[in-house]
């Protein structure tokens, strides 16, 4: 990692995207009119051309559910059996309840929150598993009270599902869990095939052509975000480790050849003994090609004059993964606006969040948490205005409804109120 003023990394200018997503969109958009032209043939065809196996069912079975649990250990199910507990309760306080206040003269106002009806969730798999992701996704949409929640996730090469996730998802609870992935997985969600339902919302992370699909299919179902590669931005002053903060980079870096490592440090030593640690570690890595390519294209170290200064940066970048590695780093939560997760001080590295600490780790990415936020059981739910007047109320503001109406030129609004008022 080279070490850089923060002129030098204000002054970079960003790769455009635009030609890249033009060419992943014209797939995609070729994938999804086949997917709502032909069903699950469309399904079955693209499980065999992009994860190379012939199905014949999209539908994973009580025996491989069965059979999964054979294959995972004690020590696997005793860590999702933690993590579930400690993802429940952070999450069951963002439940919301319904709302009502009653005014004089027989008015009710209030608020009705109601569950979405249906969720598919997608899962990232084939090359890899995410138990973890599954009980990020399904715990909150569970907390919601949604009835009826699917999975999408692609099938390994033997046709079958990572049979932790196939666990993961069972110890929670599913409806259904379908052998599909990318941006066919994504159109059957969403405009629904023979054997898929369509849902209300889709949620989950997946690569680019996912992410562009979920784009897409935009406004026809609901959706969480678009997520981007992996970011972690870690502000250090002379009290961190260096070995610890070269190995919470390096943490994101083996992600993605995209994902984005950043350390920003008033301490110019700390900056060059990261450097070298990162280095170290990298050749350790079982990932090491992953992570070196990240690191190479992506990776930042940022030497800057004082916190404030650090601090204004991170507002500008809007990281998905924020460590604070400072001294007495709770006292400067108020100088962070922007951060999809926050962690604070040497012992709360970002892993904690991926796994265990409870708050979801599907966060906001590329600069969007300046106004997104992570996922949670309100994003299973929706709300529904509550009016009720009685005659003598609605009365009483009859004619400054009329008023409005008839300034605004809708003329048959004003008559709905003016037929009540001169009904005797």
């Amino acid at each position: 990692m080279r070490i850089k003023s923060i002129e030098e990394f204000q002054l970079e200018a960003k790769q455009s995207e635009v030609e890249r997503n033009e060419k992943i969109d014209e797939t995609v958009l070729a994938i999804i009119q086949e997917v709502r032209k032909n069903g699950d043939n469309a399904l079955l065809n693209y499980a065999e051309k992009f994860d190379g196996v012939r199905l014949e069912n999209l539908v994973v079975t009580e025996d491989e559910f069965e059979e999964a649990e054979k294959q995972v250990s004690e020590e696997f199910l005793k860590a999702i059996e933690v993590a579930q507990k400690n993802i429940k309760e952070f999450h069951a306080a963002q439940l919301e309840k319904s709302w009502f206040i009653h005014k004089a003269d027989g008015v009710m106002l209030g608020q009705q929150v109601t569950p979405m009806d249906r969720v598919g969730v997608y899962i990232p798999g084939g090359k890899a598993a995410y138990p973890s992701t599954v009980l990020m996704n399904l715990i909150p949409a569970h907390l919601a009270g949604v009835p009826d929640i699917y999975i999408a996730t692609p099938p390994q090469a033997d046709g079958k599902i990572n049979p932790h996730v196939l666990v993961a998802a069972k110890s929670v609870g599913v409806n259904c869990i379908f052998k599909m992935g990318g941006a066919q997985a994504v159109a059957a969600f969403a405009y629904g095939t023979e054997t898929v339902k369509k849902v209300d919302k889709i949620v989950g992370p997946g690569n680019d052509y996912v992410a562009r699909a979920k784009k897409w299919v935009y406004g026809d179902v609901a959706i969480d975000m678009i997520a981007g590669p992996s970011e972690i931005c870690i502000v250090a002053d002379e009290t961190a480790r260096a070995d610890y903060v070269a190995a919470d980079l390096l943490s994101q870096a083996e992600h993605d050849e995209a994902a984005t490592s950043i350390c920003i440090t008033t301490n110019k030593e700390l900056a060059q003994e990261v450097a070298t640690e990162v280095n170290r570690q990298l050749a350790k890595l079982e990932r090491r090609e992953v992570a070196t390519a990240s690191i190479e294209n992506n990776g930042q170290l940022i030497v800057v004059d004082s916190l404030q200064q650090a601090f204004t940066l991170v507002n500008d970048i809007a990281p998905e993964h924020l460590q604070l590695m400072i001294e007495n780093a709770t006292d400067h939560l108020a100088d962070v606006k922007h951060a999809g997760a926050i962690f604070l001080g040497n012992y709360s590295p970002e892993p904690l969040g991926d796994y265990m600490a409870g708050p979801n780790h599907t966060l906001p990415t590329s600069g969007t948490a300046k106004f997104a936020s992570p996922l949670g059981v309100y994003d299973f739910m929706k709300k529904s205005s509550i009016i009720r007047y009685s005659e003598t109320a609605l009365l009483k503001e009859a004619s400054y409804i009329e008023t409005l109406a008839n300034m605004e030129g809708l003329s048959a609004h004003a008559k709905s109120i003016e037929i009540r008022r001169k009904k005797k």
